[in-house]
């Protein structure tokens, strides 16, 4: 069968350096940092007291008060996210076939928060198995693509995708598969997460996954820099519409970029480290070449992973080189985690609108703070975009994220010719 084409006619966001597109957009550009001290909790005893937080969030400005007991922090997020990409969209929902639009989340972790919140009063109190009712239902990784659904009444496919730190490109990729076989028009895609909670931090702090550089959080987040000590938690989500080409010119809708390809694998190497090679993102990489029936030379901008860990920055570049050969020299690379931290589950997605933006505005977003100390394990030949943004023509950009367990998932847009 012919294979139908997918563009992006709608983007959301709410960011550790931005609450819409336009802030988040303008604040990449500028190198503007989204990292302080952590205010969600008392974070006085722990090794790490810092994060990305989503700043100036009060969800009685987005739901009422009856609404927000029945909804994560997670979700919360989501949800808004996900109205500014609809209404980004332009749709008139009124004359739109409500069984032909569907959403697809990639969450991570989920209602982290409410968990510890329940099982808090449970131990606080004389051990009478009180539970609130909404518990499971704001708790549960699967919830923020029901609300959407229900909000808009959207009845197509509507999931969760859960692969640790690749899930929202995993969903965004589901979204893309299943307009292109012809099982939906429009797809509402992205992710979300709000993992910056006492169990959140101290667990990845059990793993020294995390910075714990506190005396300068805003500088924390430093890949391909040697002195690079773990990445920095951050939270929000990011939403993108994604809709069948002939469906979005029939209602004149305004196209961003098209999708033309994403891959998945797994590193079946280890728990939580990155093949050393890079094998898992240099194979997921190739397969999102292929199903996009691109050449490597194509591809104008990648945004990496680049998380500032010690291993999985000189593991991914690897990876690139062993992909792009000569021509990893003459594209750009950047980390925008410099600046957003990690969102985990809403990485993803928060990314791949980077890359789009790009492509519009021929412009890639930096990797901020750059110390100048060199890692022997990394070559600074490759064009890593430090500093500042670059002006360059942007046909193709590409979006890596891997998760915890060895999952890889890439995603390609590319500039729309009408």
């Amino acid at each position: 069968m012919e294979l139908k084409k997918v563009v992006v006619t709608g983007l959301g966001a709410l960011t550790p350096i931005g609450n819409d597109i336009p802030t988040f957009w303008d604040n990449l550009l500028k190198g503007v940092s989204g990292a302080g001290p952590i205010t969600i909790f008392d974070a006085s005893k722990f090794k790490t007291r810092f994060a990305c937080e989503v700043k100036n969030f009060d969800p009685l400005e987005h739901f009422d008060r009856k609404e927000v007991r029945k909804l994560d922090r997670c979700s919360q997020f989501a949800i808004v996210a996900a109205r500014q990409a609809i209404a980004d969209a332009r749709f008139d929902l009124s004359v739109e076939d409500m069984n032909r639009i569907g959403v697809i989340c990639g969450i991570g972790i989920g209602g982290l928060g409410t968990f510890e919140q329940e099982f808090k009063e449970f131990y606080a109190g004389d051990g009478t198995p009180r539970f609130s009712p909404f518990f499971i239902p704001k708790m549960i990784a699967d919830i923020s693509a029901g609300h959407i659904s229900m909000e808009f009444g959207f009845r197509g496919p509507n999931y969760t995708t859960v692969s640790a730190c690749a899930s929202s490109t995993n969903a965004l990729a589901n979204a893309f598969d299943t307009i292109r076989l012809g099982k939906a028009d429009v797809m509402i895609s992205g992710g979300a997460e709000a993992a910056i909670t006492l169990g959140g931090v101290g667990g990845f702090n059990s793993m020294h996954a995390l910075s714990t550089r506190n005396d300068s959080p805003e500088t924390a987040s430093r890949p391909f820099s040697a002195s690079r000590d773990g990445f920095v938690m951050g939270e929000g989500a990011g939403f993108l519409v994604l809709e069948e080409l002939e469906h979005a010119k029939k209602r004149g809708a305004r196209i961003y970029a098209e999708v033309i390809g994403s891959g998945a694998t797994a590193d079946a190497h280890h728990l939580t480290a990155p093949h050393p090679e890079g094998a898992g993102a240099a194979l997921v990489m190739q397969n999102a070449l292929l199903d996009a029936g691109i050449r490597p030379e194509d591809v104008d901008y990648i945004n990496v992973h680049g998380t500032s860990t010690p291993a999985g920055d000189v593991a991914e570049l690897k990876a690139i080189k062993q992909v792009f050969g000569e021509h990893a020299y003459q594209l750009n690379i950047s980390s925008t985690k410099s600046m957003t931290g990690h969102l985990l589950g809403a990485t993803g997605a928060v990314e791949a609108i980077a890359c789009v933006l790009a492509t519009v505005n021929d412009i890639v977003p930096p990797t901020t703070n750059f110390t100048g100390e060199r890692d022997e394990n990394i070559d600074y030949n490759l064009n890593l975009t430090f500093d500042k943004p670059q002006k360059r023509p942007v046909r193709v950009a590409l979006s890596n994220t891997f998760g915890f367990g060895g999952h890889n998932a890439s995603i390609l847009v590319r500039k729309y010719q009408a």
